[in-house]
């Protein structure tokens, strides 16, 4: 474990050069007020990462730079292409860059997990929920198509105290990057598929963004290795009767050459998953169900 604090240049030293990530004009740089955004609760970050070199030390700089995270939590399932190796460069580099943290301005506490075995995106989110120590649980992708700027929307309902689940929406008005139609299309088929077996009205069930209070996930027994695990948390949320808000946030969608890896056969099991949600109970840790 150690202290985050990564400065624009250090990012830029690993992988390729930091234009590449630049952030587009019109976007914010910066949260004005931490404090505000967040209030008194804390925040903890899950990061599933599988071989993200070329992006993982600038997503980590951007999620450090909003001064919300009270932690970081990174788990590697087992990347092969160097992530590893520049994630504990990293935590190594970073160890005695801070002094303590403060809300607004101090640094996050990062925490490197490490999967032996190639488990899936849901394996690791796995893992993250249940090393999170902060009052709220918010899931973020590795690949720079989230930004975290996005931050303060997304909290908003469950600081407000009117919401346990918030999920984000790439189609609710926020700036996106045009990409694929079929995407597109099969993200709406998944979405009003989810929508009617769990009676919800969601517009993006797939987007990464899910934040949630924290007891919303320490007392369910999560089931989902890969990519199942979207639909499995939405399902999850519906059927505990959680209060589900939906906010815009900005997508800077990547294409295959960028590394994207999702695939018509992630789309098809998808809806298994969602079938298969539909008729069980989420279970406690412990094996009842709820």
């Amino acid at each position: 474990m150690c202290r985050v604090c990564i400065p624009a240049h250090a990012a830029a030293g690993i992988g390729d050069p930091a234009c590449k990530f630049a952030r587009p004009t019109w976007r914010r740089a910066a949260i004005g007020n931490p404090q505000s955004a967040i209030g008194n609760l804390r925040l903890s970050v899950v990061i599933p990462v599988y071989n993200e070199r070329e992006t993982i030390a600038e997503i980590l700089r951007r999620v450090e730079a909003t001064g919300l995270a009270h932690e970081i939590i990174v788990v590697d399932d087992a990347s092969t292409d160097g992530t590893r190796d520049i994630l504990q460069q990293l935590a190594a580099s970073t160890a005695e860059a801070c002094p303590e943290r403060s809300r607004g301005g101090g640094c996050a506490t990062l925490r490197l997990l490490l999967h032996e075995k190639n488990r899936g995106k849901g394996r690791a989110l796995r893992t993250g929920f249940d090393a999170a120590t902060g009052d709220v649980i918010l899931v973020q992708d590795a690949d720079l198509e989230y930004d975290p700027a996005d931050y303060p929307v997304l909290l908003k309902p469950i600081v407000d105290g009117v919401a346990d689940v918030v999920i984000g929406s790439r189609f609710l008005g926020g700036p996106h990057r045009v990409l694929y139609f079929w995407h597109y299309l099969g993200n709406r088929f998944l979405t009003t598929f989810s929508n009617l077996v769990n009676n919800l009205n969601l517009t993006d069930m797939e987007c990464c963004y899910k934040v949630f209070r924290a007891e919303v996930l320490r007392g369910v027994a999560l089931r989902s290795e890969r990519f199942g695990i979207e639909p499995e948390l939405v399902a999850c949320a519906a059927k505990l009767r959680c209060r589900i808000y939906e906010v815009p946030v900005s997508y800077f969608g990547r294409d295959y050459a960028a590394g994207k890896k999702i695939t018509w056969r992630d789309g098809l099991a998808a809806l298994w998953h969602i079938l298969r949600f539909a008729f069980t109970r989420p279970r406690r840790k412990g094996g009842s169900s709820k």
